[in-house]
C-alpha cells in the first residue's frame, strides 16, 4: 500500500513522526489507537494491513458499549512504525499537536460468524466497506465492526459487538487517557481561555476609546 499521501503531507525535517516505509506483515496483525490533540481532540484508530496502518480518525474515541456507533473518518495510510509514535508535532505542521498511545495490541480479521479469515477475504470486505475483527488490546477487547456509510467513501462507523467484553455503561475514552495527555489538554485549554479573555479585553478597550468625546 502506497504511503505517498502520508509523506506528501509531512516535512520530516520538522516533525518527529517516522518517515516509514511499506513493511511485510509479521505473524500477527497489530493495531494501535492514538489520542491526538491537534486543532481538535480525536482518536486515531489504526489497523495493520498490507504493509501499512489503515487509519481512521474517531472524534469521540472508541467505545465498548454496543449502543455507541462512533463516527470514524478514514484518512491516509500510515507506516507501521507509526504505531509506537508519541510526541508533539510542531506548530505549522500537518496534525500539529500532542500524540500519545491510548491502546495497542493485535487483532484478527473475522467473518459474520466470528471465524478468522484470510487476508484476501479481509481485503475484499475492506473494499466492500464492511469489516469485522477481534481485538486483543489492553483496553479494547472482543469483536468490532467498521462499516462505511453511503454518504461518502471516507465516513465509517466503529461498532462494538455484544460479547463478554461489552458494557452497557456510558463509555468515555478520556476516562482512560494517560495523565500526561490530560495535562497537555488542560494546559491547552488554559492558554485558549487566556487568549479569548485577552481578545475580549482588547475589543472592550478599543470600544471604550471610540466612545470618548
Amino acid at each position: 500500500m502506497s504511503l505517498a499521501k502520508y509523506k506528501e503531507k509531512r516535512n520530516f525535517e520538522q516533525t518527529p513522526e517516522p518517515e516509514g516505509k511499506t513493511e511485510k506483515a509479521g505473524s500477527e496483525l497489530s493495531f494501535v489507537v492514538q489520542r491526538h490533540h491537534a486543532s481538535r481532540l480525536h482518536y486515531d484508530f489504526r489497523l495493520e494491513f498490507d504493509g501499512a496502518l489503515k487509519s481512521w480518525a474517531i472524534p469521540k474515541g472508541p467505545s465498548l458499549n454496543p449502543a455507541d456507533k462512533r463516527l470514524a473518518m478514514q484518512v491516509e495510510d500510515h507506516p507501521i512504525s507509526y504505531a509506537t509514535f508519541e510526541g508533539t508535532i510542531p506548530k505549522g505542521n500537518y496534525g500539529a499537536g500532542n500524540v500519545t498511545v491510548w491502546d495497542h495490541g493485535t487483532y484478527e480479521p473475522i467473518d459474520e460468524k466470528g471465524k478468522v479469515i484470510t487476508a484476501a477475504a479481509f481485503r475484499k470486505m475492506l473494499e466492500g466497506g464492511s469489516i469485522k475483527f477481534r481485538m486483543k488490546g489492553r483496553k479494547l477487547k472482543g469483536d468490532f465492526a467498521l462499516v462505511r456509510l453511503k454518504t461518502d467513501d471516507k465516513s465509517w462507523l466503529l461498532i462494538k459487538h455484544r460479547d463478554k467484553y461489552a458494557t452497557d455503561e456510558p463509555y468515555d475514552s478520556e476516562d482512560f487517557a494517560t495523565k500526561a495527555a490530560l495535562v497537555y489538554t488542560e494546559g491547552r485549554a488554559v492558554k485558549t481561555a487566556a487568549k479569548k479573555a485577552a481578545s475580549k479585553k482588547t475589543v472592550a478597550t478599543k470600544t471604550a476609546v471610540k466612545k470618548k468625546p
